[in-house]
Formats: structure tokens, C-alpha cells, sequence
């Protein structure tokens, strides 16, 4: 197990000497967009490599109305895309936080030979038949978040049929993500973040040894997290062991807002090993 503390020192060009994949596709998590990645896009370039964030389907600047997003497959569309229209001989390193650790597992079962290693920042590293709902459930008091009067839900089908999305009141958003993220960050996130659909959150992964279990995953835990509980990310490890696991001191739920520098170092130090 490898510990990396939070830190500022630059990481140089010259490391690309080490780096074989340098394209970073940087998959969100619920709510967010390709927009919260804007600190780690910059070091990357800076770095001489090739950051990619995409917006998942009803995310970020994606219009599609997300009660029209019941599946996974759905849901990773412009993920798969990507990845589809890559060179035959090109690999890419897969980044994603929060749930879009579901959407990097797919993209891993389904397009293993385009992968050269999956990174999991505080995700939903799940295993064969889970559900990344699971894995928040019973962390964000789902009793009081997902039952039925709850002002969180949204029913896109009427009241009289399961709520198709959901979406966080700002005074759980506050507490739970963002209790270490600096203040501006926090503005950004309340004027850009969007609903989540919760058909992909609610479908039980299909996952096969031989393609997603042969991928390369690596995971990154955040140590002041109050959305996945650093213990509930260190059960994810336990139960779907990864290749190598790293941890960021003093991040909450969103290290590319609140340690975008000790975030930049691991993906660094994660693509140089061969």
C-alpha cells in the first residue's frame, strides 16, 4: 500500500519519459460534469499530458433530461463513444470519480483492450452483481435522502411510479462533498451540478473475470470523507482488491477541488509504473 501526503511540489515534463499512456479520460461522478476536473485538466497539460473529461449522458452541458436515463449503458454513452472511435492501438488511462467508478467498470468489461489502467477516486469500485446505489445507501442516511416524501426525489413519471432521478438539497451537499473544498469551488458547484438519474445508480453490474477482472485498477481514497466513509472505501479494497491503492490526507469527497495537487501526483505516479 502506498501513502502519499498532500503537496504542492510541481510535478516536471520530464516524467513523460516514464509514461507510456498519456491520455487521461476523466470520468465525474453524480451530479458533477466535466467541468470539475478544470484544476486536475490544467496540471495535466502542464504536465505534457493529454486530460479528456467527458460529460456522462444528462450531465454537465449534455441536455438530455436525465428521467429519460434508465440504464448504464445509457448513462455511459458518451464514454463508450469515445472510447469507440479510438485508433486500434491506442490505450487511454481511465480516471473516475465518485459513481462514474460504475461507468469506468463498464467501460472496463466492455472495452478492456483501450484501457491501460482504471483509477478510482473515492469510487464506487464495485464488484460483480452490486449495485453503486449499494455503496451509498446506508453513508448518506438513505432512510431520510431516498424515502418517498423526500424532496430529493424526482419523479419524472409521475408520483405513482419509482422516482427516475434524484437530486441534493445544498444542505447536504455542504456537509457531505465539500467540507474541505475552498469556497469558490463550492459557489461553482452549486450554480453547475445537475440531477443525477437513478437508473444506472440502481442496476446490478454484469462483470466477468476475464475482461473487467484483467483490467489494471488502482484506487485512490480520500481520508476526510464524509460521503464514502474512509471505511467504506477501505471495504471496497478488501472485497475487489485493485493493483494498488493510494490515499490523500485531509480531502473530502471531491480531491480535484480540495488536494487537486496531491491528486496530480498519484495519476502521475500511478501511470509511470509499467
Amino acid at each position: 500500500m502506498i501513502f502519499v501526503e498532500s503537496g504542492s511540489r510541481k510535478v516536471i515534463p520530464r516524467i513523460l519519459e516514464n509514461i507510456k499512456t498519456k491520455k487521461f479520460v476523466l470520468v465525474h461522478g453524480e451530479g458533477f460534469g466535466a467541468w470539475c476536473w478544470y484544476k486536475n485538466i490544467a496540471l495535466l497539460e502542464e504536465s505534457g499530458l493529454v486530460p479528456i473529461a467527458v460529460d456522462l449522458t444528462g450531465s454537465g452541458i449534455d441536455l438530455t433530461d436525465i428521467n429519460n436515463v434508465a440504464t448504464l449503458t445509457e448513462y455511459s454513452k458518451p464514454l463508450i463513444d469515445f472510447l469507440e472511435k479510438l485508433a486500434e492501438d491506442e490505450k487511454v488511462i481511465l480516471v473516475g470519480h465518485s459513481s462514474g467508478g460504475a461507468c469506468i467498470s463498464y467501460a472496463l468489461e466492455h472495452f478492456p483492450d483501450k484501457i491501460s489502467k482504471a483509477v478510482y477516486v473515492c469510487a464506487t469500485m464495485i464488484s460483480d452483481g452490486q449495485r453503486a446505489f449499494d455503496v451509498f445507501a446506508e453513508e448518506l442516511g438513505s432512510a431520510q435522502l431516498f424515502s418517498s416524501d423526500s424532496k430529493s426525489l424526482i419523479y419524472g413519471n409521475g408520483k405513482d411510479k419509482p422516482p427516475t432521478g434524484f437530486v441534493f438539497e445544498k444542505q447536504h451537499m455542504h456537509g457531505l462533498y465539500f467540507n474541505q473544498t475552498p469556497a469558490k469551488d463550492v459557489a461553482l458547484a452549486m450554480v453547475s451540478m445537475r440531477g443525477i438519474p437513478l437508473g444506472p445508480m440502481m442496476e446490478k453490474m454484469s462483470l466477468s473475470a476475464e475482461k473487467y477482472g484483467n483490467g489494471r485498477r488502482f484506487y485512490i481514497q480520500t481520508l476526510d470523507d464524509r460521503a464514502l466513509s474512509p471505511d467504506v472505501q477501505e471495504k471496497l479494497v478488501r472485497d475487489n482488491p485493485p493493483q494498488g491503492v493510494f490515499k490523500i490526507k485531509g480531502s473530502d469527497h471531491c480531491p480535484f477541488f480540495s488536494k487537486p495537487q496531491s491528486l496530480h501526483k498519484i495519476l502521475i505516479e500511478i501511470a509511470q509504473i509499467p
